[in-house]
């Protein structure tokens, strides 16, 4: 047995020891939805049953707690991903002495325990602000103070990924567009956002995702209302039931859907840009004309 055997078969055993600790308890909670025992069990598998999905739309506390987790989420997004494109804009537009106070003082909440956002998010509404009828109408309300502190962290997290795109940019088009008598808004909407378009859609589905699961921030902030996490933790206090093995083969089936939607989203997207380009080649050579590439 040759020392390369060897190593390739110690390689398999790590791999397959690394899927088996990643997917094996997915596995493992998937088959507990569709048994019918009382408490999650995986073998022996007794009877196929869908009960326990029934009892998870039927249970309101869950449904009310998913319901508001979304809301939460797109309101997180709706703030983080347009403060995280300013903030990276600046990033390079500020003189470059002040660009590490500046980065500093903007990542600094992701460096922060999120209980205590949670917490200064309640006092500052309540206190600094004060409750009046103003604010107690529209802002010292649970939903709005978990969107305001969540988007304080979460931001930073767009902010990282535009600025990462950003680098890449050449600042050349935007004085090329400029000099032939674009406006600074049509640059950014013509120029910039195209280019940024991945950034964005990434820093997006990273915000929501940082908001749904979110839980140190959201217990203080949320008030009385409830959440998906919140409710969890309440639940698995009383013990869990296959109704949350469910709920996880829920949200699995749905992150498999959007990986595959994006996937195929983004093979076509590079499918078109590959003919666009092709075209382009051939019209250069003059195999075909101009008015067929589509660019004319």
């Amino acid at each position: 047995m040759s020392s390369r055997l060897v190593m390739r078969g110690m390689i398999a055993f790590y791999i397959f020891l690394f899927f088996a600790y990643l997917f094996g308890p997915l596995v493992v909670m998937s088959i507990t939805a569709f048994n019918t025992p009382s408490y999650p069990q995986a073998y022996p598998f007794e009877a196929f049953t869908l009960n326990w999905f029934v009892r998870l739309w039927n249970h309101r506390s869950m449904m009310d707690g998913i319901k508001n987790s979304v809301i939460i989420g797109l309101g997180v997004v709706a703030i983080s991903v347009p403060v995280g494109l300013a903030a990276a804009i600046m990033m390079g537009q500020i003189y470059h002495r002040a660009r590490s106070m500046f980065y500093l003082v903007t990542v600094s909440p992701v460096l922060t325990p999120g209980v205590i956002i949670g917490i200064s998010t309640v006092i500052f509404w309540k206190d600094v602000m004060g409750v009046t009828d103003f604010t107690k109408a529209y802002f010292y309300k649970g939903i709005i103070l978990a969107v305001f502190g969540q988007a304080s962290f979460v931001a930073a997290y767009c902010l990282l990924i535009i600025m990462a795109r950003l680098q890449r940019f050449d600042r050349s088009q935007e004085e090329a567009a400029l000099d032939l008598g674009a406006s600074f808004p049509q640059v950014f909407w013509h120029i910039l956002v195209p280019f940024l378009k991945p950034a964005l859609i990434s820093a997006s589905v990273i915000a929501f995702l940082s908001s749904f699961e979110n839980y140190n921030t959201t217990t203080f902030a949320i008030l009385a209302d409830k959440t998906l996490v919140t409710v969890l933790a309440g639940e698995v206090r009383q013990g869990t039931t296959p109704a949350l093995s469910a709920l996880a083969v829920v949200i699995i089936g749905l992150s498999l859907v959007g990986a595959i939607f994006y996937e195929v989203a983004k093979r076509r997207e590079e499918a078109a840009a590959e003919r666009i380009q092709e075209r382009a080649r051939l019209a250069e050579r003059g195999e075909i004309t101009g008015a067929k590439t589509g660019l004319a």
